[in-house]
């Protein structure tokens, strides 16, 4: 019997990359989007994928289709939480509405899809739920007012969960990708060090989430290890070296 996932975010970017990664090693991917049509696109290329439209911001939306996945899959393995949005012309401006969105949408849209399968998983008594963050949580970043706070609320949160749910034997993980070329990267207006394919952060999710055991999935490793180190730097260290950086891209 195939194991079995559930992917949101699938449409496009790493989340796509992820459903098809992991269909093409044998698992039965359920995948979640608002954009019903990309979906579609997905489940033709791969018999081994359904789709199962959604907007994480709707609650109890989330609940039916959480409900839909299992009276259609039977069990549930594994969850990835992969919705983001981002907008850094908005945030820069700190547009009010546009960061509220970010918000709704990446923190409160996956805490709506942790609290769907939060009872499913702690009475199976395993599992796993894996929280799709980014480096961007680590520190403050320039016109990412919004996503950066999305983010590092997210990491926040995968580390409280961590202990509440390995009491039931359900495991947690963080996942902090570095810069992948999706739709959400192509705004950026600044040179991304180190950026990767969505296909890489496919293959490094797919191992650290199959064949490890750590709480944070993260790469590439060189980049995400120079944004550890931000992350320890004292203030003044920190915002001198971010300054100097926003003149050499003209921020």
């Amino acid at each position: 019997m195939s194991k079995k996932i559930w992917i949101t975010g699938a449409s496009s970017g790493i989340g796509k990359s992820l459903a098809l990664k992991f269909a093409n090693s044998g698992w039965t991917v359920a995948i979640s989007a608002r954009r019903e049509n990309l979906l579609q696109e997905l489940t033709k290329k791969n018999s081994n994928i359904f789709s199962f439209p959604l907007d994480v911001k709707n609650a109890k939306s989330t609940e039916k289709v959480f409900q839909n996945i299992i009276e259609e899959f039977k069990s549930l393995d594994i969850c990835v939480f992969c919705t983001g949005i981002h907008d850094p012309d908005a945030e820069k401006n700190l547009n009010a509405e546009k960061i509220r969105e970010i918000m709704e949408t990446n923190f409160f849209g996956t805490l709506n899809c942790i609290i769907a399968v939060n009872n499913y998983f702690k009475e199976k008594k395993s599992g796993h739920i894996s929280i799709v963050s980014s480096v961007a949580g680590y520190r403050g970043l320039p016109a990412a007012s919004g996503y950066c706070a999305s983010k590092s609320a997210l990491s926040s949160l995968a580390e409280s969960l961590y202990f509440d749910f390995k009491r039931h034997n359900v495991r947690v993980s963080l996942i902090s990708p570095g810069f992948i070329k999706t739709p959400m990267t192509d705004k950026n207006k600044f040179p991304m060090p180190m950026i990767k394919s969505p296909e890489f952060a496919a293959e490094k999710m797919f191992i650290g989430l199959t064949k490890k055991n750590v709480f944070e999935i993260h790469f590439p490793i060189a980049f995400t290890m120079m944004m550890k180190l931000l992350k320890i730097m004292p203030n003044w260290l920190f915002f001198l070296i971010v300054k100097k950086g926003m003149k050499t891209i003209k921020y």
